[in-house]
């Protein structure tokens, strides 16, 4: 049973949703609980079953959760409870503790972030066992929380479907027609593409930078920024795109919002960026990306780093550095054909195949101990 505040969008929203799919897929069975959204639809038809309740809400209301959350665990005897957020982890925790010990579910967490350091996020430590989605998370963890932690964070790094991102993905028919039709200034042209929300940590601010330095040497380039705003952000794509008037490059970037078929993107363009300005706990982008081939660029820091050293080395710049940012992207659009390669560790299956180990290795220890009992509460 994965627990989580949401299935609207998101990398944990669609972790959860690709991991239930492997978990039916493996013979398993699937629950998810949530307080519900639009990827709902999708999950009950790859075949998990939703359970709606409000664990989303970041208040003492939510603690009235606690006894019918403990009452439905009760009720479907799951083997493992799997939390990836913070309230759903505390009220889950609650629930969980005051269960028989004999006979509860084990416990497991997944760190997907970089949490702020707080007792509230204590929790993601908590649990019998921490799940990390990255060197980068498990150091942080280890950093911050060593006396919240009951044994070492595996990591698991996050997956990939290949079944969905791969090499050979073609285009569908009319795809690229519509597409050039609805942006005409992308007609003809190498896609450079940032895919991202807009928030300024993202990175835009540096790829308009990038792009107006590369416009002048390169006419067949054109920059994509790939990725909506949020309501309450509409601000800043504003300022983005008064950035770009004032590098004069209108012509040559465009705003494409978001988009469900982003696999396509990828598979059309030319670079595939990721310029997160502080350290991310993982990046799915890079490896989605690197699944169909297509070259990416990115800064040596947290999560996607370890994403590029491992499919794609000659992409890594330093962040500090926009001279080398500059550089290593002449080199690749002048260079001959290169192609990224995801490696196994960051498929689908393998996490699948590896989150599966922990949890029958957890209750094998059950079963060992003859106690759902195993360690300090």
């Amino acid at each position: 049973m994965q627990l989580l505040p949401a299935l609207n969008s998101g990398g944990v929203e669609r972790g959860t949703v690709d991991f239930a799919r492997a978990l039916v897929t493996a013979g398993h069975e699937s629950i998810v609980i949530s307080s519900g959204g639009r990827m709902v639809e999708q999950l009950q038809r790859e075949g998990t079953r939703h359970i709606a309740m409000p664990i989303h809400k970041k208040s003492l209301s939510s603690l009235l959760q606690v006894r019918p959350l403990r009452k439905l665990l009760a009720e479907l005897d799951a083997d493992i409870l799997h939390v990836r957020s913070r309230v759903p982890a505390w009220l889950t925790y609650l629930a969980w503790k005051k269960m028989p010990a004999a006979s509860r579910p084990r416990l497991v967490s997944t760190a997907h972030g970089l949490y702020s350091i707080n007792r509230y996020s204590a929790i993601m430590a908590k649990t019998e066992q921490v799940i990390a989605i990255s060197e980068c998370v498990r150091d942080y963890l280890l950093q911050n929380y060593p006396q919240d932690l009951r044994r070492p964070p595996q990591i698991v790094y996050r997956g990939v479907d290949t079944q969905e991102f791969y090499p050979d993905l073609p285009l569908p028919a009319d795809w690229l027609d519509k597409t050039c039709t609805e942006f005409p200034q992308l007609r003809g042209k190498r896609w450079l593409l940032l895919p991202g929300r807009l928030t300024r940590w993202k990175g835009q601010e540096d790829f308009i930078d990038l792009m107006a330095r590369l416009a002048q040497e390169y006419a067949d380039i054109h920059g994509v920024i790939l990725g909506g705003s949020e309501p309450n952000k509409a601000h800043y794509e504003e300022e983005l795109k008064q950035r770009v008037r004032d590098r004069g490059i209108e012509d040559r970037v465009s705003f494409v919002g978001h988009r469900a078929d982003i696999r396509y993107w990828y598979k059309q363009s030319a670079m595939v960026f990721n310029l997160s300005q502080r350290p991310e706990p993982f990046g799915r982008t890079v490896i989605e990306a690197a699944a169909i081939g297509t070259p990416l660029v990115g800064y040596d820091i947290g999560g996607p780093a370890e994403s590029l050293r491992a499919c794609f080395p000659q992409g890594l710049v330093d962040k500090s550095d926009p001279q080398a940012l500059y550089q290593t992207v002449r080199k690749l659009l002048d260079g001959p054909a290169a192609r990224s390669r995801l490696t196994e560790e960051f498929t689908l299956e393998k996490q699948a195949r590896h989150t599966i180990e922990i949890y029958q290795s957890l209750l094998a220890e059950s079963a060992a101990n003859g106690s759902g009992e195993h360690a300090r509460d």
